[in-house]
């Protein structure tokens, strides 16, 4: 009898279940409530992300350093994580109110505390998603710190080294001053160590460099490989640890509900909760200038034409003209909400029946003989999104009983990956997938291709994945769903997640109308399709004004 002809599972495929083993093993981990990420625990986690291979981290799987992803993950994450032993991670616990400095990730807002030379504490207070985010940066930091382990050790004993690792370890622990001669020494056995170029290295090191530490990229690395080598010859495992309170918190929107709620208390107090209200999930700037700069600058507006005003004020020395517009702004409606809940989400509270319709560009036209009120929230991470948008969405209980809010619309605008344009497009979404299960969720946007036209950027519309996390995607998955009938045009980690909230309040709980209208517009700030063009590859800077302007404009426009 002939056997059947087994098919070979494509890369995609393997890419799928790479994922799905993460998935499992993370929530596996944080349920066993510790494990050793160089372990027989951690196990799982380092052969899935090796085979995953995702684009990010580039070289990970070969036996030179990844350099991109370092500073992409380094930037994410507390500085001097790589010299403890032990991580634990926390919910919000108190440590604000202790003596211990709070050390937050250029790009990541999380609260970090270095409890003593060898543990550090970081606060998870935005859902699994965080937790996610966390460990596959963990994983990809440890096996890069075995790779340096690897080429510095010269028999496996741990008592003899290459010279080049000697030099290293003589310079950071004596915390040396280096000339440009001596720099580039130890630059070339960096090269050494690392199997990377002099160029590269240089590179690297420049742009980890800061004034109270110019060697920070010394230090990391030989602080990445002593870990390691301490792991494998003294048999002092790095672990990572998942407090009680976390384990009990996470997933009962512990944060998420005390975020909305002051929401809620301040636009009772302001006589606003009884108003048609509009949420727009987006930054902290581009609102508020779309609606307020011109008038709040006027000079400036009279010079600078178009976006030009908007691009000014993106400059990181406009600082007295960014508080000029939010000064104005404060006078015409605006109140700002710094978040205290945990939840790193600021908000923003418009009375539009403050704004002089007189002098801006926008005319009453949707919102004729009513006072909507804008409510515009900082961006969430991943399933948080549906914990802070299902918690907004619910009723306001008082002594008097519940105050159900009037939301007519709910706008999402956000950064996304796309498969096919490059950084600045746009996308128009038709529907969410959400990536690692059958979920789908197809709805109206009212949106269209044709209202973000004419800007100069490209306008793609189409399905968008909400993935687990955009530092797990890789090539090969991301073709497939752009070439399949999926026809996938981007991908993001929040879409899926706010829908769920908005169609279960709409349509099952009856929380708010089921009329409720869904506006949903991205601008990519990668393509990981394209090699040299994913997030490790750097920020948008100036050109990501355009697009982020641009969509902020429609979806005011149809608000008022």
């Amino acid at each position: 009898m002939s056997k059947p002809n087994q098919k070979e599972r494509t890369r995609a495929q393997e890419s799928t279940n790479a994922i799905e083993k993460l998935y499992i093993s993370m929530r596996h981990l944080f349920s066993r409530g510790f494990y050793k990420p160089m372990g027989i625990s951690g196990e799982t986690l380092r052969k899935s992300l090796l085979a995953l291979r995702p684009e990010i981290y580039g070289s990970i799987a070969e036996e030179k350093t990844e350099l991109n992803g370092l500073i992409y993950v380094i930037e994410r994450l507390p500085e001097g994580i790589e010299e403890c032993q032990f991580i634990n991670l926390t919910a919000d616990e108190g440590y604000r109110n202790s003596h211990f400095k709070a050390i937050v990730p250029p790009k990541r807002r999380r609260n970090c505390y270095r409890i003593d030379k060898d543990q550090m504490n970081i606060e998870i207070t935005r859902g699994r998603s965080e937790i996610y985010d966390i460990l596959t940066h963990l994983t990809f930091l440890f096996i890069e710190s075995h790779k340096i382990k690897d080429r510095v050790t010269i028999d496996g004993s741990g008592e003899k080294f290459i010279r080049e690792w000697i030099h290293l370890e003589e310079v950071v622990l004596y915390n040396k001053t280096l000339t440009d001669e001596e720099k580039d020494v130890i630059i070339v056995h960096l090269g050494n160590i690392l199997g990377r170029t002099y160029d590269e290295v240089y590179d690297v090191c420049n742009s980890f460099a800061t004034d109270e530490n110019p060697n920070r990229f010394l230090h990391l690395i030989y602080w990445l490989g002593k870990l390691a080598i301490n792991e494998v010859i003294l048999d002092q495992k790095r672990s990572i640890k998942f407090s009680s309170v976390l384990i009990e918190e996470i997933g009962h929107h512990f944060y998420g509900e005390i975020w909305a709620n002051n929401i809620k208390k301040t636009l009772l107090e302001n006589d606003l909760i009884n108003r048609p209200i509009h949420i727009i999930s987006a930054n902290m700037h581009s609102v508020m200038n779309t609606i307020y700069a011109k008038n709040a600058l006027p000079t400036k507006a009279k010079e600078y034409k178009g976006f030009e005003l908007f691009e000014l004020l993106s400059n990181s020395d406009s600082g007295a003209l960014q508080t000029k517009v939010k000064q104005y702004a404060s006078e015409k409606g605006l109140i700002y909400i710094k978040d205290t809940s945990g939840t790193n989400i600021n908000v923003q509270i418009i009375d539009t029946d403050k704004i002089d319709f007189n002098t801006i560009s926008f005319k009453k036209e949707n919102s004729i003989n009513k006072k909507p009120v804008i409510i515009v929230m900082d961006y969430a991470f991943g399933e948080q999104a549906y914990e802070t948008m299902d918690e907004l969405l619910k009723p306001y209980k008082t002594r008097e009983g519940k105050i159900h809010l009037d939301v007519e619309s709910v706008s999402i605008m956000g950064k996304a990956g796309i498969l096919e344009g490059g950084k600045g497009d746009i996308m128009i979404p038709s529907s969410h997938i959400f990536e690692g299960t059958a979920d789908n969720y197809p709805f109206e946007n009212e949106l269209s291709k044709d209202n973000l036209e004419g800007y100069g950027v490209e306008v793609f519309d189409g399905a968008m994945v909400s993935v687990l996390g955009t530092s797990l995607q890789n090539k090969d998955l991301l073709k497939f769903f752009h070439d399949s009938t999926w026809n996938v045009i981007g991908l993001e980690m929040e879409g899926a997640h706010y829908q769920k909230a908005i169609q279960s309040a709409s349509k099952i709980r009856g929380n708010i109308s089921e009329n409720v209208k869904v506006r949903y517009a991205y601008y990519a700030s990668d393509n990981p399709l394209e090699t040299g063009a994913t997030l490790a590859s750097g920020g948008l800077g100036m050109s990501g004004v355009t697009p982020t302007y641009a969509i902020t404009e429609k979806i005011i426009e149809q608000i008022f």
